[in-house]
């Protein structure tokens, strides 16, 4: 029986053998997975996930003008003359364009992800979607949910969506045995199902953001199941579920 496990941060993932034929889930709740689901739903051709602020203009680079969006944050602030990487401002600038994202943990998560037989993005918005595919496409394979975490530490917002996928997921297949990680995070999940803006709003990066004046797009951030977009990264961009590339 394949396992489902749960990676509590990004930097275990130097320690697990993704390129042994496993799936990655990458979860950034705030924001950075939230935000890139959020853009293909909105429109966007691709995201550009990338290390740091100089990766992403070099990126940029390479693109013709006005057919992108710079967008990122380091620390929690945004990069001199980049767009803030937030869903809801978003909304109305990245239609048919190619976003160019650089965060401190989500992307560089989804990079070091990259080995897995496939990555996927997710977050509370698309959750449901995202376990309804795996049930669908991955049944005998191994799942690793990745939290990306903060700065090295453990995110309680991560976990919290991993949960919720878990539990989407088992809804529509028993096929994996979960690992104690897992487990947990399911637990956790089912006992606070109705709370998801609350927890977000508790965790540490939820109060950086509540300082920052960003109630609305936590709130937005803890609807669950509400896009049934799922992106893939693969090659160096991530596009839709749909996406003619990424087809079976």
């Amino acid at each position: 029986m394949p396992k489902l496990h749960v990676l509590l941060k990004k930097e275990e993932l130097e320690e697990t053998k993704l390129q042994d034929g496993k799936i990655a889930v990458v979860f950034d709740v705030l924001l950075a997975t939230s935000t890139i689901v959020s853009c293909l739903h909105y429109g966007a051709k691709e995201v550009i996930p990338v290390m740091d602020g100089d990766e992403a203009r070099k990126a940029a680079e390479r693109l013709k003008a006005d057919s992108f969006c710079l967008t990122g944050e380091f620390n929690g602030a945004t990069i001199e003359g980049f767009l803030d990487p937030n869903p809801l401002q978003l909304q109305k600038t990245v239609g048919g364009k190619t976003v160019v994202l650089s965060t401190t943990n989500g992307t560089v998560a989804i990079r070091n992800s990259a080995t897995a037989a496939r990555t996927y993005i997710a977050s509370l918005l698309n959750g449901q979607a995202a376990a309804e595919l795996i049930a669908k496409r991955h049944k005998n394979e191994t799942v690793i949910a990745v939290c990306s975490g903060s700065g090295g530490e453990f995110c309680l917002e991560d976990f919290y969506g991993a949960g919720y996928f878990i539990d989407c997921l088992l809804e529509e297949s028993d096929t994996w045995e979960l690992t104690d990680a897992a487990q947990a995070a399911l637990l956790f999940y089912q006992s606070r199902k109705q709370e998801a803006a609350e927890i977000l709003k508790a965790s540490r990066v939820g109060k950086m953001l509540l300082r920052n004046e960003w109630e609305e797009e936590i709130e937005f951030a803890a609807n669950r199941g509400i896009i049934p977009t799922v992106p893939e990264f693969k090659g160096n961009t991530i596009a839709s579920e749909g996406d003619e590339r990424y087809e079976d």
